[in-house]
């Protein structure tokens, strides 16, 4: 069985079947590729898995995991770590052992493919040359002997006219015999053409043709081996790491079988046992005698009663104090434009000083990148100036680009610096005068509650909720539907509210209003749920133009 003899004439089909071939490798190779890429995919979504059920650190659910069966949980998520882990094997060892070496083996096949059929295309060139050149001796030959036998006809015309001179015989017969010479001449040449080809061509039929397809054949028999061993090489890869799978399952239900339900309950009991015991049994209670009412130690209106300071405790105040704190949510908004006003000064102040360092340190590469060119001009030995064109021009760039971002951060701390409170003049005296009205009420004008790093916090507002007293004027709020907040408010000096409807602020703190000065020198303001009037001259206000009402007024 060989495709030199059997398939001599099958040139193109041979060419279109390897080609054939080697699609049907490439596939494979995509095959076992896609493989390994689900292998990944699935070891890192069971890796995701269990990193997300593992109990988080310093938290209620690390209390949770002293049970047998949140232990048994925890070690079934770290067994499913190993499983994945041996995914990651699968696809590794079949991306190593397969993947790159099919990959490898196909670009030689390619090769050594084009090699054989560019020797069987050239074999092919050269056969047809020898043919044509069959043909044209061929040709000539034929044409030579046309040519003779009219030019024997001519003189043989010639030679029985009698009118014909003798010398325009002579050069007739001349002339017949150069003819029967060149056919001669081209009759040999034919011959031997013939013998050439006929040689040639049992050369390409018989020698050629088959070694080029029977190295084809064998080249094609390899890729179909190839193959083979791969698929091999395929379920090998899974069968090693089905023990170390075996052993991830064996100890997932290892770790199942040391729960004991009976510890469990034990835990619940250490848990939560009160250590009270139950109430014993309530008397009777006579009350045609004098009124005696008696009740056991340990009865339970007297755990009752135990407990109701502990509710009195977390009151009212306190218990709507927590779902007011706002906390910021997503990313922060380039201009920081989610932070109080003296905070986002800060920060901006912060991201102009940053830029400026970028750029002085821009134009110090600059300036040695300028006096490294400086020396490279005076002594060429030492290095191309050219080749520093590139990087000056680059450095130059960088140092446009951080100013452009450094004005864009300039031009918002501008407009922030623009907003934020003064302490005026005016503002200063109308502070004297009320202090000079209310000498009692007024204290610590000069006091500052922000926090060392210049941040804004919610603490204040906290803890000043604790502490406010539980008065007739609170009630009065609670009762009421709260007025939407129409702007906020910045405090520009500590205001201690001690007369009924007032609220006391600390210096720098922000709250919202609820109500404008009507004229009388008073501003209503809220902090959380706390709700109270502060003089107008004390505060800095910033309405919303979008408020209902609203009006802008500072």
């Amino acid at each position: 069985m060989s495709w030199g003899i059997e398939l001599w004439d099958q040139f193109d089909n041979l060419e279109k079947h390897t080609q054939w071939g080697i699609d049907i490798l490439e596939k494979y190779i995509k095959f076992v590729k896609e493989r390994t890429e689900i292998e990944l995919s699935y070891a890192k979504q069971l890796r995701n898995l269990a990193k997300k059920y593992q109990p988080k650190k310093n938290s209620k659910e690390e209390e949770e995991y002293r049970y047998t069966a949140c232990k048994a949980f925890l070690s079934t998520l770290n067994e499913m770590n190993d499983y994945a882990g041996q995914h990651e094997v699968i696809s590794e060892n079949m991306t190593s052992h397969i993947t790159v070496e099919l990959a490898r083996y196909v670009q030689e096949l390619k090769q050594e493919r084009k090699s054989y059929f560019h020797d069987g295309r050239k074999a092919q060139q050269h056969i047809e040359i020898c043919w044509k050149q069959l043909e044209s001796s061929k040709r000539r030959f034929e044409r030579d002997c046309k040519e003779a036998d009219r030019a024997q006809q001519y003189f043989e015309k010639m030679d029985a006219d009698i009118n014909v001179t003798k010398a325009d015989v002579e050069k007739a017969r001349q002339q017949a015999q150069v003819r029967h010479q060149m056919a001669e001449d081209s009759r040999a040449d034919y011959l031997s053409i013939l013998q050439k080809f006929n040689h040639e061509q049992h050369e390409y039929y018989h020698t050629h043709i088959p070694n080029i397809f029977q190295k084809i054949q064998e080249m094609e028999e390899r890729r179909i081996l190839r193959i083979g061993e791969s698929m091999k090489t395929y379920a090998e890869v899974d069968r090693q790491v089905i023990p170390i799978i075996g052993k991830c399952l064996d100890e997932i239900v290892k770790a199942a079988e040391s729960i004991d339900q009976k510890n469990d309950s034990q835990l619940v009991i250490e848990a939560y046992k009160s250590g009270f015991e139950p109430p014993g049994d309530i008397e009777f209670e006579d009350y045609t005698q004098p009124m005696k009412r008696t009740v056991s130690d340990n009865s339970l209106s007297n755990s009752r009663g135990e407990g109701k300071p502990e509710l009195k405790f977390g009151g009212k105040s306190k218990g709507k104090l927590w779902p007011f704190i706002k906390k910021n949510k997503g990313a922060a908004p380039e201009d920081f434009s989610n932070l109080p006003p003296e905070q986002r000064r800060k920060k901006l102040q912060q991201k102009v000083d940053e830029l400026n360092k970028e750029i002085q340190k821009e134009m110090d590469q600059r300036d040695a990148i300028t006096k490294m060119k400086d020396v490279y001009l005076k002594n060429p030995q030492m290095g191309d100036p050219a080749s520093l064109d590139h990087k000056l021009t680059e450095v130059s760039q960088n140092i446009d680009k951080l100013r452009l971002e450094a004005q864009k951060f300039e031009a918002w701390l501008a407009e922030v610096e623009g907003r934020l409170p003064a302490r005026s003049d005016q503002a200063r005296r109308q502070s004297g005068m009320y202090e000079a009205q209310n000498p009692t009420t007024v204290n610590n004008c000069a006091q500052d509650r922000e926090s060392p790093d210049g941040s804004y916090t919610e603490e204040q507002s906290q803890e000043s909720e604790v502490k406010v007293l539980a008065t007739d004027f609170d009630d009065e709020f609670d009762d009421e539907e709260p007025l939407p907040a129409i702007g906020t408010c910045k405090a520009l000096y500590t205001f201690e509210g001690q007369n009924e409807g007032t609220i006391s602020v600390v210096e720098g703190e922000t709250l919202y209003v609820i109500e404008e000065d009507k004229g009388d020198g008073w501003t209503r303001i809220r902090r959380n749920e706390e709700e109270g009037y502060v003089p107008t001259s004390y505060v800095e206000v910033y309405l919303d133009k979008n408020a209902k009402g609203a009006k802008t007024y500072i």
